[in-house]
């Protein structure tokens, strides 16, 4: 008995989810010595510089200037 299949423009779309590979691709490389230093200093680079934005930025970020509502302008005080 023949069985009847879906029309499909190539043969291999209908098989690709029963095909399966035999061939293992190759393992990968091992990063050198010299590749593993250099991401390591890009880590600590990009992690200094966040820390560094963080401590320069925190005075800007803190409220130990009066805020603008509570200081008197010079127009009230009659100058």
């Amino acid at each position: 008995m023949i069985r009847r299949r879906e029309p499909v423009p190539f043969a291999f779309v209908a098989e690709a989810d029963r095909f399966r590979s035999n061939v293992t691709p190759p393992p990968r490389e091992r990063a050198s010595f010299g590749q593993m230093a250099g991401r390591w200093l890009l880590g600590l680079t990009i992690i200094a510089g966040l820390a560094g934005s963080l401590v320069i930025g925190m005075p800007a970020l803190s409220s130990d200037q009066p805020s603008p509502e509570t200081q008197q302008s010079q127009a009230t005080d009659g100058h």
